[in-house]
């Protein structure tokens, strides 16, 4: 039932929480109404909806962790099985991963976004400081086609590292700051 047992570190991704705060915030703070509006480098979204996808990645998270609480507790075949028909609707999965941010913005404005994360970031950081070793090496399988981030694999100290490295990733597609 369990992951690889190797010890998290758990002040790099409480260190890693902070800066992508602080690049979140930077980047709501000197977006102007015309910069969220601009298209992105390598997707269909907005710079406003990229974030607001970037904000989704910590959100869902918690979600993640509680199904890996779940199925960790089943046969593994269970989570093998929710896995494989999560891949099976992958079409519509992307459809409505696209769609998501792109009513989100409409609803969640910057100031709302930029506390939004501060608040899933911090109760990132809660749920990991009551974590046991035990905990951190439960895990499920996960959709492999539905995020770039996703193993076959993963366990609650995966789900901790994942918003981040999702985050990073798209950071680099946003276009803010550039200018024409």
């Amino acid at each position: 039932m369990m992951g690889d047992r190797s010890a998290l570190d758990r002040q790099a991704v409480l260190d890693e929480y902070a800066r992508a705060r602080r690049t979140f915030h930077a980047l709501l703070d000197d977006a102007t109404p015309a910069d969220l509006a601009r298209p992105t480098n390598g997707t269909r979204w907005t710079n406003g909806q990229l974030l607001w996808h970037m904000l989704f990645g910590y959100l869902v998270t918690r979600v993640l962790l509680g199904l890996a609480r779940l199925f960790s507790r089943l046969p593994r075949s269970a989570s093998k099985g929710f896995a494989g028909v999560l891949t099976a609707g992958t079409r519509p999965f992307d459809a409505i991963n696209y769609l998501g941010p792109c009513g989100a913005v409409k609803v969640f404005g910057p100031r709302r976004m930029g506390a939004a994360f501060d608040r899933i970031t911090g109760s990132l950081e809660q749920r990991l400081a009551r974590e046991s070793e035990h905990d951190l090496a439960r895990g499920m399988h996960y959709p492999v086609r539905w995020d770039p981030f996703f193993k076959d694999f993963m366990t609650l100290a995966d789900l901790y590292r994942y918003p981040t490295r999702h985050f990073d990733f798209h950071h680099r597609q946003l276009t803010l700051g550039e200018r024409g």
